[in-house]
């Protein structure tokens, strides 16, 4: 019953991305090729919110699920691993016709390929697991 809210919320953010035709191919076709502003508008919105998110989270210190408190480390911040993720982002992004979030709508929409490609996000998920401490951050 806990994971219920959950679960609403992720079919509610999964109506608002279909909606806000987020999910569309030919939209992120448009953002690629620079003919739209729509999803670059869609983009810097999330980010000004999600600044505001972390900003709360750490003010009133909320806490999880679990009731433990949110902390965000600091990380260290070098142009070459913004870069390189970027690129790989980018290109996982650009090959699949949308990002993480919106394959799984794409799925409930019934394009069921996108199946593979969250099953190989989370195999890349599982590999980079694997090789983290090998890696440099």
């Amino acid at each position: 019953m806990k994971l219920l809210k959950f679960l609403a919320l992720g079919i509610f953010f999964g109506v608002v991305l279909t909606k806000a035709e987020i999910i569309s191919w030919f939209r992120i076709q448009e953002m690629f090729r620079f003919q739209a502003f729509h999803m670059y508008g869609i983009i810097g919105s999330a980010v000004v919110l999600g600044a505001i998110w972390v900003y709360l989270i750490k003010k009133y210190k909320v806490k999880d699920i679990d009731g433990e408190e949110i902390v965000i480390p600091p990380k260290q911040h070098t142009w070459f691993r913004y870069i390189i993720g970027g690129t790989i982002f980018g290109m996982g992004w650009a090959m699949t016709g949308a990002c993480p979030g919106p394959s799984f709508a794409l799925v409930g929409y019934g394009y069921w390929s996108y199946l593979i490609v969250i099953f190989f996000g989370v195999v890349g998920t599982y590999v980079y697991g694997k090789l983290q401490k090998y890696l440099p951050h």
